[in-house]
């Protein structure tokens, strides 16, 4: 599973502790999410699609896309 949070995140100027204080988690989830080490749960997902307003299937993608 690949994602673009860390290009949505650097998109707006947000470092990844003030992403991860958004959200309401730690830097630590941020750095694991963006480089794949960890999948978020759903409800996470579901949040950081909202914060960027943008569905979930265009944050988090198979990596199938060009």
């Amino acid at each position: 599973m690949q994602n673009e949070v860390r290009r949505l995140r650097e998109a707006i100027g947000l470092s990844q502790g003030e992403l991860a204080a958004r959200l309401s988690v730690s830097r630590q989830t941020v750095n694991s999410i963006e480089t794949g080490r960890s999948l978020p749960s759903l409800p996470l997902a579901l949040e950081i699609g909202r914060f960027f307003r943008k569905p979930v299937e265009e944050v988090f993608h198979d990596g199938s896309r060009s």
